[in-house]
């Protein structure tokens, strides 16, 4: 069952103003070390950033809050699994939010899509809930 979408739109050009008048300050303040060592391969860092900032501003869509109650920028990690393909890991305030909305007997998987086409990211944040199964032998 879906519990919450969510999805934003971030212009890069907004964000490498960012990174030039705020540098490490912004950047450190919104991600988590592996997302700044991701975007730090990237030929241009301002166009991962402003991937990561559009998926975090989804998620905390989907989550119903926005940046309220608890929920903060880094408790919302953009990882990749093996494939390549995002999730999103959440911790702290969102984690907290998260297991508010998920019903007893079921989990939580929080889907995400990410793109870009200068000047512009996107990316859209889908949080579903599955039933817990158990193997019975």
């Amino acid at each position: 069952m879906i519990i919450g979408i969510g999805t934003d739109l971030c212009d890069i050009r907004r964000i490498e103003k960012t990174l030039e008048r705020f540098g490490d300050r912004f950047i450190n303040r919104l991600y988590s070390d592996s997302e700044q060592a991701k975007a730090n391969r990237r030929p241009n860092p301002a166009s991962s950033f402003a991937q990561s900032f559009a998926a975090k501003e989804a998620c905390s869509k989907a989550l119903g809050t926005g940046f309220r109650k608890g929920v903060f920028w880094r408790d919302m990690v953009v990882r990749n699994l093996p494939s390549g393909q995002p999730y999103m890991e959440i911790t702290g305030g969102a984690l907290k939010r998260l297991n508010e909305l998920v019903p007893e007997g079921y989990i939580a998987k929080v889907d995400v899509s990410q793109t870009d086409e200068y000047p512009m990211a996107h990316a859209m944040v889908i949080i579903s809930a599955n039933p817990v199964t158990t193997n019975s032998d």
